[in-house]
């Protein structure tokens, strides 16, 4: 099971640039609200298996959805399988400090 990280964590981690970060929204979601998270690059989490295979394994992940829920949370899980040090954002990007930038 996937564990969390808090917001504040996570930008301390973006400032040193120790972290992958990737917005999972679901792609409706995606289009309503393209803003992303200053740094993350957007996955459909339907197709976790295909571009799971090609994030950097040296890196921390972080994944983050719109509330930081289910979305989230099974994606962080199917990415732990090659990837052991992933995340998922507490109160997606919802719950991000600076709104959506």
């Amino acid at each position: 099971m996937s564990t969390s990280i808090a917001a504040a964590e996570l930008k301390n981690k973006l400032s040193q640039k120790k972290v992958c970060l990737l917005d999972v929204r679901r792609k409706a979601d995606f289009e309503k609200s393209p803003e992303t998270i200053e740094g993350a690059v957007w996955h459909d989490p339907e197709n976790v298996v295909e571009w799971g295979k090609t994030l950097p394994k040296d890196q921390e992940l972080v994944v983050y959805c719109v509330k930081g829920g289910s979305v989230s949370q099974l994606v962080a899980d199917a990415l732990q399988e090659s990837h052991p040090d992933v995340k998922f954002l507490e109160g997606g990007i919802l719950g991000w400090p600076d709104g959506h930038k």
